[in-house]
């Protein structure tokens, strides 16, 4: 690979769009171009209807190694707080997508590579994938990836996890809700298209507004969930697709959610 090559590749096929991680020889650290590129991409899908789901995958032998340590070192205090935040803006525009996103971890996801494992909706790792966010090994704890490993495992899972640095595997990150599903590792993009599959065969309409509810309600108390949860799904019922799906399981058909 030249200094030439994109450092995002990014390829649309039947609705589903392919976002690769191409720094390999870095293991695909998050460089401030990287992350450029990945806004970019992220803002383009976000506005493309014909992109029905997004995966997010690495070149080489790992998903994603965290930041870019060399260039991290170097920078000043308002760029390297820059830098951080064009991250977390990255990570909350995968939740803002109308699209589900799933990870595809290919293998090493470490410290905000294990954030955007994460802060995807779902994903499916190779059984040799392994997961850390070991910032404290280097002095360096992780504060932005905790946001999301806290959201998405146990408090005491986040925090051994955290505080120890200690690595974890594909099969531990599943027992403990980092990933849906653990396959075998040449296996794990025909795994995350059949999932993605899935998805396809729904109405994006709604997928799109459960997506968005379901963040929502995650940071709201219980009251304050289920009044929104009421007048989401009601809004739901007056949809020309929910109207589609309902009549097609009373005539026992398949429902045509181009009605």
């Amino acid at each position: 690979m030249s200094s030439a090559d994109p450092v995002l590749l990014t390829t649309v096929e039947d609705g589903v769009a392919l976002l690769t991680l191409n720094r390999p020889r870095q293991y695909n650290a998050l460089s401030g171009a990287l992350l450029d590129a990945l806004h970019a991409a992220l803002d383009a899908i976000g506005r493309d209807t014909a992109v029905r789901v997004v995966m997010i995958t690495g070149a080489g032998s790992a998903f994603c190694a965290g930041h870019d340590l060399k260039e991290m070192r170097g920078l000043p205090h308002e760029r390297a707080q820059a830098l951080f935040a064009s991250c977390a803006a990255m990570m909350q525009e995968i939740v803002a997508l109308p699209q589900p996103v799933i990870a595809v971890v290919n293998g090493l996801a470490t410290a905000a590579g294990c954030q955007l494992v994460a802060q995807c909706d779902l994903a499916v790792a190779a059984s040799n994938a392994h997961f850390a966010v070991s910032g404290v090994n280097l002095g360096l704890f992780c504060s932005t990836p905790a946001v999301a490993l806290s959201r998405n495992v146990g408090r005491k899972r986040a925090a051994e996890m955290l505080f120890t640095g200690d690595f974890i595997s594909a099969y531990q990150a599943e027992a403990w809700g980092l990933v849906n599903r653990v396959v075998p590792p040449d296996q794990a993009m025909e795994a995350a298209r059949a999932l993605a599959a899935r998805m396809l065969a729904k109405p994006p309409e709604a997928l799109a507004l459960g997506k968005a509810l379901f963040y929502r309600q995650l940071e709201r108390t219980l009251g304050e969930a289920y009044a929104d949860a009421s007048c989401t799904i009601a809004a739901n019922l007056d949809t020309r697709y929910a109207r589609e799906g309902i009549d097609a399981f009373l005539a026992k058909r398949p429902p045509d959610w181009k009605r």
